[in-house]
């Protein structure tokens, strides 16, 4: 682990709190101009997930931050345009296709395990690149076949082939059909000035280091190495030229790094309340979100159902600069359900019906029924002002 120097500025908790949500698109006015694109550039990953309740977490993103922007609005902006292409960060994100060079490491890691946990047959790699270059871009489907009694997930020869090319940075995934991930050449889809990778090792880590400390503003040495699912040891090698200057955050028992430009004035500003995507990048780290927050989130879909305690997809309620609560969402019609509501006491009563309300009428619901609230006395309160809302 890399010894820090010494730190530059002492923050208080608070302080920390509010530089993190300002990095992270909360604090201050948001640049609607800038809209999706903008939203994205901000926080340099946004990741991508299957699973769908309110909406695709991808949509939560820039729904949280800029209020009830148009669905297909948000899609127009990550997949057209040539903007944005998509890679593993944090975890399957939408990268900005300026962040292309940074990633470079990466994919030389990857050409460098050629076998890529799967054996191909004879040919399969080099026959899905000429359909590509023939064809244009296309889907597994349209390659071959997503699933053909493959050995590895039940994918077929050619979607594991066209998978390890993804990796490899020969093909890229520039949109999203239906779910299903849209592939073209590399050389093809992305501009001349990004495509080659001309960036050292070295180079790419200190830029995604630099990078994430802007996004989180401030940071431990884990918070900002996941960010882009860097190596600790990675992390140290280029932290000194990152530009990041350390700090001293009270309450954290570990050294901390922060963006210097966020250290020049003081956060400022009010923020919507919303509700948020357990893959948002404010809260997708647990202890960073515990130790910022003084709040414990854990995503429970992968939860075994007797184990779970919020629920399948409970949503963090931010209000107020703070993590008031959470809901576990479903729909039903045109009737958003509130599974299972836990509040962190009354004064997140009428936050938490704000939130709901505005969801609701986001994805086209008229009407909020609530199920279980975890503190009884406040079912009665939270009914109350959601109708008053509804009304």
């Amino acid at each position: 682990m890399t010894s820090a120097p010494p730190p530059a500025a002492e923050l208080s908790t608070d302080q920390a709190r509010r530089i993190a949500l300002r990095a992270q698109g909360f604090l201050g006015a948001p640049d609607r101009r800038a809209g999706v694109p903008g939203v994205l550039r901000h926080l340099g990953a946004v990741q991508l997930d299957t699973i769908s309740v309110l909406a695709r977490s991808h949509e939560l993103i820039p729904y949280a931050r800029l209020g009830a922007v148009g669905r297909r609005a948000v899609e127009e902006a990550y997949w057209s345009g040539g903007r944005t292409f998509e890679y593993w960060s944090h975890a399957a994100c939408i990268l900005p296709v300026e962040e292309w060079p940074h990633f470079a490491f990466r994919r030389r890691a990857y050409r460098s395990r050629p076998h890529w946990h799967h054996d191909l047959p004879d040919g399969s790699y080099e026959t899905v690149i000429k359909q590509l270059r023939t064809e244009g871009p296309l889907t597994a489907t349209e390659l071959g076949g997503a699933k053909n009694g493959g050995e590895w997930w039940d994918w077929s020869a050619s979607k594991v082939a066209v998978e390890r090319a993804l990796m490899y940075g020969e093909v890229v995934c520039t949109e999203r059909r239906s779910w299903k991930r849209v592939y073209d050449l590399a050389e093809r889809a992305l501009p001349d000035a990004v495509l080659h990778d001309d960036l050292d090792d070295a180079e790419c880590l200190r830029r995604l280091v630099a990078l994430a400390g802007q996004s989180l503003g401030v940071g431990t040495r884990a918070d900002i190495a996941d960010y882009h699912r860097l190596k600790g040891e990675q992390f140290d090698a280029v932290v000194a030229d990152s530009g990041l200057v350390p700090v001293r955050v009270q309450g954290w028992a570990k050294p901390a790094w922060a963006d210097p430009a966020a250290l020049t004035s003081e956060p400022r500003g009010r923020h919507r309340t919303a509700l948020l995507s357990p893959f948002d990048s404010l809260v997708w780290e647990r202890a960073r979100t515990e130790r910022i927050f003084g709040f414990t989130h854990r995503l429970e879909a992968y939860v075994p159902k007797p184990k779970r305690i919020h629920g399948y997809f409970a949503m963090p309620l931010l209000a107020g600069g703070k993590l008031q609560g959470r809901v576990d969402p479903a729909r039903e019609g045109s009737t958003l359900v509130a599974r299972q509501v836990s509040l962190e006491g009354r004064k997140a009563v009428a936050p938490m019906a704000e939130a709901l309300v505005e969801a609701a009428s986001w994805v086209g619901c008229t009407d909020v029924r609530l199920e279980r609230v975890d503190a009884p006395e406040l079912r009665g309160p939270l009914a109350q002002e959601i109708a008053r809302a509804l009304a």
